[in-house]
């Protein structure tokens, strides 16, 4: 898509539903079942963008298919994790609370 700007409306239904536009599916490469994440932002306005599922992201998948390669070229570099590396990498987590849904902000 390119850079100029295109505006589209939707209606809201009694029940707060809506039909996203075609632009906008067509935009955000969206197909039926898929996710749509909305972002408010401090100003009000809502940035929408489409759900990547991870088995089909781009990156995991590139990531993966490295290790895969880099294993099959030298196995000997594959180790166990030892007991000693484990109680450390505990010690260094233990106590931190985290969330996986949580957003990250923008100094993250």
């Amino acid at each position: 898509m390119n850079n100029s700007l295109i505006e589209v409306e939707s209606t809201l239904t009694d029940r707060y539903q809506t039909t996203v536009p075609e632009t906008v599916r067509k935009a955000l490469h969206l197909g039926k079942r898929d996710k749509i994440h909305y972002t408010i932002q401090g100003n009000g306005s809502v940035l929408i963008t489409r759900v990547e599922n991870e088995k089909n992201d781009p990156v995991v998948g590139d990531f993966l298919s490295f290790l895969a390669k880099d294993i099959q070229k030298s196995p000997q570099n594959v180790m166990p994790l030892n007991d000693e590396l484990y109680h450390r990498i505990q010690s260094l987590v233990s106590g931190v609370e985290f969330d996986l849904d949580m957003p990250l902000n923008e100094d993250e």
